[in-house]
């Protein structure tokens, strides 16, 4: 009997010893960040998108065990999306903190951007740096040029040295003289062009730079300037101060601040903010070198004196300034079937297919002056920064832009302002005085020619027809920004812009002005009803300027909320743009919307919408950035009356 209950004894320790073992494998393998990232996968995302979203049909409830082995129900589209971003941010192994699931929206994202979407976003052209600049979407040939300037003769030595370590690096040296005819001969052999670098002995550096995100692999001309408001918030001021260097370095090359920093873009510049950065850097650091901001201000001053005040180009004869991109054929970064539309009328006028005009044009067979001057408007569109909109369309080297105008005067007290604090009222020939000077002239002008008394608002310019363009635009209002305004015209303007431009999430770009008699007219991506990351920054930064603290908060919360609405609702995401009336990223007007394509989790946001959303929550109140939090109803949004 004892021998019996001796051997039950030993069955039943045996099979203890077994479920323990099996218990532990089972909870090992719960623990595997990977097994449970599938696992939560195949439950909750039904539509296959690798994001867990409001569309999706799953239960919505999943239970998750931490290192501890405690179980916990994670429920609702919001915090089970944390945690498949958490999984796919782990390493195996690494615990998954229950505090970052349940985090709060906005503490979530700006934590994100700061910590991780920055870095994400940054890239230097030099040994470290090639691997990112060569993994290029863009590009579909084997070989990557990297052109470099005909004067860069450190650069050609060493990315020279470089090309044996990189098979697809091909480094191609720039004439001394850029045309638009030299330009058109590398539309087949695009590539990257170089920027700034330090070197230390025998150490070539580059100096960094943030792309904006997505297919947007290089360094563009104003999204450099928001991004770096954007970095200055969250104490980079490094990579602020490097977007600068980089600034320079392309006026003392290129001969501009590049719409871009790729070969086709050589004959383009983009909307005017140096200054505004070197201002800013200043401000947030006044100990920065002073051998540093001077000469950044004498490329500020090169800029101003050589791209925006050319007679002729530039500058036209009402004194006042234009978009003007050089160029010749048809833009070549353009997708496929981009200008059909407009094609389609000369393909008709010559009896030729789109395919046949098309390569006729391209190659300098067929010529037509009539559509030379659209292509002429159409890449002043793409140098505004506004590409496109029917605002600009087809009419854009003939406006006398009220955004353009506002950042060309907001140089001038800039440029004055550093000139006085900075270098006692004498640099390099130059004093306050005689650039205040020139904002004064600009503003007499600007009030000539732009202001509508009768209305209360700002309007473009035709110099042409001699007339304003009455059209709603959200960069009519940069005249706040720039402090050029009386308060009286301040707060007609605020009216006006309350009454036509303010939808649910924010700013519109314009009002509606689609082309309503035609159905297959292009939507314009910069127009109603959609609102971009630089126009609200922009106008809240002008409302506080003239003392409208309640309505910049209004703004400021409109488009925060949208912007974490949608990350709450679709995995994080945090577009490019958004549809300010329906308050959605789905927006699918030309290129659709970078940044909504990812898997598990946004690598890096998008550049001025990141930014954006800091300096937003650096301007929100508390209980504003409380409702954030809240996830309230959609209908249920924060309102005032304008002033």
């Amino acid at each position: 009997m004892k021998k019996s209950k001796y051997i039950f004894r030993c069955y039943i320790g045996i099979i203890t010893i077994l479920l323990c073992i099996a218990c532990k494998d089972n909870v090992e393998k719960k623990l595997s960040n990977e097994d449970v990232l599938q696992k939560l996968i195949t439950q909750e995302d039904t539509d296959g998108d690798k994001k867990i979203t409001v569309d999706d049909k799953g239960p919505k409830v999943f239970e998750f065990v931490d290192v501890n082995g405690k179980s916990h129900n994670i429920k609702g589209t919001y915090h089970l999306s944390n945690l498949l971003q958490e999984l796919a941010i782990a390493k195996e192994g690494v615990a998954i903190s229950i505090e970052r699931i349940a985090e709060k929206p906005s503490d979530r994202i700006s934590r994100l951007v700061k910590t991780r979407f920055w870095d994400n976003l940054t890239r230097s052209i030099d040994k470290e740096g090639l691997e990112k600049v060569l993994s290029d979407t863009k590009s579909n040939v084997d070989t990557l040029r990297l052109y470099i300037p005909f004067d860069d003769k450190e650069a050609v030595t060493y990315f020279q040295s470089l090309e044996g370590e990189f098979q697809k690096l091909k480094v191609v040296i720039l004439p001394k003289e850029i045309t638009p005819a030299y330009v058109k001969t590398l539309n087949n052999k695009p590539g990257i062009l170089n920027l700034a670098h330090e070197k230390n002995g025998k150490d070539y550096k580059a100096k960094p730079f943030v792309v904006p995100g997505g297919r947007f692999n290089e360094m563009y001309g104003w999204d450099s300037y928001f991004e770096s408001v954007g970095l200055l918030i969250d104490d980079r001021e490094d990579l602020a101060m490097a977007m600068a260097d980089n600034f320079a370095y392309q006026i003392k090359h290129y001969g501009k601040i590049l719409n871009a920093n790729r070969s086709y873009y050589l004959t383009r510049t983009q909307p005017p903010f140096f200054s505004s950065l070197l201002k800013e850097i200043y401000l947030e650091d006044p100990n920065v070198s002073r051998d540093w901001l001077s000469d950044n201000l004498k490329m500020v001053i090169k800029e101003y004196e050589t791209v925006w005040m050319q007679e002729g180009v530039r500058l036209t004869e009402t004194g006042l300034n234009r978009f003007y991109g050089e160029g010749i054929g048809i833009p070549p970064e353009t997708e496929e079937g981009h200008f059909d539309f407009v094609l389609q009328k000369y393909a008709k006028k010559y009896k030729l297919t789109l395919e046949e005009l098309t390569e006729k044009y391209n190659s300098g067979e067929l010529k037509d002056a009539e559509l030379d001057l659209y292509f002429t408007h159409d890449r002043s569109m793409r140098e505004s920064g506004h590409d496109t909109s029917n605002r600009l369309d087809d009419v854009c080297i003939d406006l006398n832009t009220v955004g353009l105008n506002s950042l060309l005067y907001k140089y001038e007290i800039d440029v004055a302002f550093l000139i006085k604090e900075v270098f006692d009222n004498n640099f390099e020939g130059h004093d306050a005085e005689s650039w205040l000077a020139k904002a004064e002239r600009r503003k007499e002008l600007m009030n000539d020619l732009m202001w509508d008394d009768e209305i209360g608002a700002y309007y473009d310019y035709n110099v042409v027809t001699k007339k304003q363009q009455k059209i709603e635009s959200a960069t009519n209002y940069y005249p706040l920004w720039a402090g050029i305004c009386s308060d009286h015209q301040a707060n007609r303007m605020v009216k006006n812009l309350f009454n036509n431009l303010v939808e649910k999430g924010g700013v519109a770009g314009t009002t509606d002005i689609s082309d309503k008699t035609n159905a297959d007219a292009p939507q314009r991506q910069w127009d109603y009803p959609n609102g971009w990351a630089p126009h609200q920054m922009i106008i809240w930064r002008g409302l506080y300027a003239y003392g409208y603290k309640e309505e910049a908060q209004e703004l400021t919360y409109r488009w925060l909320w949208m912007i974490t609405k949608n990350a709450v609702n679709y995995n994080g995401t945090i577009p490019e743009k958004y549809d300010v009336v329906k308050c959605t990223h789905k927006v699918y007007a030309e290129y659709g919307n970078v940044g909504t394509e990812f898997d598990y989790i946004t690598p890096s946001g998008f550049g001025w919408m990141n930014a954006s959303y800091q300096l937003g929550l650096s301007f929100l109140t508390s209980d504003l950035k409380n409702k954030l939090d809240q996830l309230i109803d959609p209908d249920h949004i924060f309102k005032i009356e304008a002033k």
